[in-house]
């Protein structure tokens, strides 16, 4: 199928809830398949890597229940039905999402992975090419809603392929039971890594690592801190600053799982370790902690290496933003990126891309066919 070329009006990469937001938005706008109506004046088509509905959420790992997952937020024109607070996450999203599809019907074409997204010739405003592992598409415009989960931050250590024991990945993680009796060093001071913590603390003996000492917020304030950090990564998008992680602006919240970890003694926090070892790592004072297992809970970047052709980042290394468009560029749209990575950021995302697209397109994106 590599050699199949096709035109869409507007490429949406990603059907996670941003890209889903965004394709409600453009059918609601008056885009109509360009699968099925490739002639059609306004057409559109969602390419997801993934093998079925759900995004990120069908990767997640066993135990992360919907009692604990962070929140999620509906999708436009259908709320998210009730559910058992203790139902794994990485089965509810995904069903939510798959009725979603269904109910209206988006032309999304999976397991489809983006290779590179580059312009069709040294116009600034003219086309661009989609390049796929199931051939190319030609489009005016492309809304990019690719998340992290696929771009995990590995950090490297000295000594690091030495070690005897197993090392992992948030994104690899399935369950604690895979760790009972064991030696376990949890490196983060996010989120996930908090998660994880309380979870293997309760089957193995854990130590965990931080590169700062880590804030704690009272939970009452939580909606504040929230609001505190979208104007802070707001701020840097558009200066095109790199963004930090979540944790770095915001700190983090006493849950009932960081308090139930206190309680266990787990939440005792060691500087970096200095080196890794084939039985352990050398910690800061110069001793050795023996270890089965280290988990590697250091969080994610924005998966933007197929946007690279495009030349989007700046002497910083971030991207400057406006809004939802990447300044300067009016063909490409990031969401679920800097301030909009939350539910409720990637709906209003969705509509805003869709919103500044329409507005442009009579000027800029003159419908072909595909021919």
């Amino acid at each position: 199928m590599s050699d199949i070329l096709r035109r869409a009006t507007v490429v949406v990469i990603g059907a996670g809830q941003a890209g889903l937001s965004a394709a409600y938005h453009l059918q609601r706008r008056g885009f109509v398949s360009a699968v099925d109506q490739p002639e059609a004046e306004r057409t559109y088509v969602v390419l997801d890597a993934n093998p079925a509905p759900g995004g990120a959420w069908q990767h997640r790992w066993e135990s992360l229940r919907m009692a604990t997952v962070n929140g999620i937020f509906d999708l436009p024109g259908l709320a998210l039905p009730a559910v058992d607070a203790t139902e794994p996450s990485r089965l509810a999203v995904p069903r939510y999402f798959a009725g979603f599809e269904q109910a209206f019907g988006f032309p999304i074409l999976r397991p489809v992975r983006v290779v590179a997204v580059r312009g069709a010739d040294d116009e600034p405003g003219g086309d661009l090419v989609v390049t796929t592992d199931h051939g190319s598409w030609i489009t005016g415009a492309v809304i990019n809603a690719t998340g992290t989960w696929t771009n995990p931050v590995l950090p490297r250590y000295p000594g690091q392929d030495t070690f005897r024991g197993r090392q992992l990945h948030t994104r690899d993680y399935v369950r604690a039971e895979d760790f009972a009796g064991q030696r376990v060093a949890v490196v983060g001071g996010g989120i996930s890594a908090l998660q994880l913590l309380e979870e293997i603390s309760r089957v193995a003996t854990t130590r965990w690592y931080t590169r700062r000492e880590p804030v704690f917020h009272d939970e009452f304030r939580s909606e504040t801190l929230g609001r505190e950090t979208i104007v802070k990564v707001m701020a840097d998008v558009a200066a095109g600053r790199p963004t930090g992680s979540v944790v770095s602006y915001t700190g983090l919240v006493w849950t009932p799982y960081a308090l139930a970890a206190k309680e266990r003694g787990a939440l005792e926090r060691r500087p970096m370790f200095t080196a890794i070892e084939p039985d352990g790592v050398r910690e800061a004072d110069g001793s050795l902690t023996p270890l089965d297992a280290i988990l590697w809970a250091t969080g994610f970047k924005a998966d933007l290496a197929h946007l690279g052709p495009l030349g989007l980042r700046n002497d910083l290394g971030g991207i400057t933003m406006d809004g939802t468009q990447v300044a300067g560029e009016p063909r490409v749209h990031l969401i679920g990126f800097g301030p909009s990575q939350s539910t409720v950021g990637a709906n209003r995302a969705g509509r805003e891309a869709v919103t500044a697209l329409v507005r442009r397109l009579p000027a800029a994106l003159p419908a072909r066919s595909a021919g």
